[in-house]
């Protein structure tokens, strides 16, 4: 498989990941980014460097922001979503919102989601969300749950939902992540919208 590498040193390759590429397929992958889902993925070089970019993550000092096109134009231009997420009772590959309190939200996890419109469209807004926590589907059962779910998810969307032409999945990028390297320095890493997802913008009706 070949990949466009972002970035490479002695602890640490940071590759683009294409959609339809497991990122369970790579040994010593650091993070998860779903099947359909394209971007930046980290992979360590050993089991040392694997612990201590890890470690940045469970303790969110990861700084991740992904490019999404979402069903529908969102009432307030930029925002946080804070709920609770667990496995949905009714369908155990999917993921659910849990609101406090609510029946079945004990042991959930917060989840915590900042948005900002970049551009609207006729029937859609292109967004940039970093997430504040790293849960399962945590983008995606967000915007589902706000009424606007990603563009082209089979999983997370609703009936006859409306969907670009030209889509093939869902409409989701990983597109900057900062973290620590061991020598003390931070990085970031950036990576620009496919081709399949920079056409499905430039056809869509403003």
């Amino acid at each position: 498989m070949k990949f466009n590498i972002i970035y490479e040193d002695e602890n640490l390759l940071v590759i683009d990941k294409p959609a339809g590429i497991n990122s369970d397929d790579f040994q010593k992958r650091v993070h998860r980014l779903d099947k359909d889902t394209s971007g930046i993925l980290l992979i360590a070089k050993s089991g040392k460097a694997l612990e201590f970019f890890q470690k940045q993550f469970k303790e969110r000092r990861v700084k991740k922001k992904y490019l999404a096109l979402i069903v529908g134009n969102l009432k307030n231009k930029e925002g946080v979503i804070e709920t609770l997420i667990g496995r949905s009772t009714g369908d155990r590959k999917k993921q659910k919102v849990y609101l406090a309190h609510e029946p079945g939200s004990q042991g959930k996890r917060k989840a915590i989601t900042k948005y900002k419109v970049l551009q609207r469209f006729k029937d859609y807004d292109l967004i940039e969300v970093e997430l504040k926590t790293g849960r399962k589907h945590q983008i995606r059962t967000h915007f589902a749950h706000l009424g606007h779910p990603i563009a082209g998810d089979k999983m997370y969307g609703f009936k006859n939902q409306p969907a670009p032409k030209e889509l093939k999945r869902h409409f989701l990028h990983s597109h900057r992540l900062k973290i620590n390297l061991p020598n003390g320095r931070e990085k970031e890493f950036k990576s620009e919208l496919p081709n399949d997802l920079k056409k499905i913008l430039k056809n869509l009706k403003l």
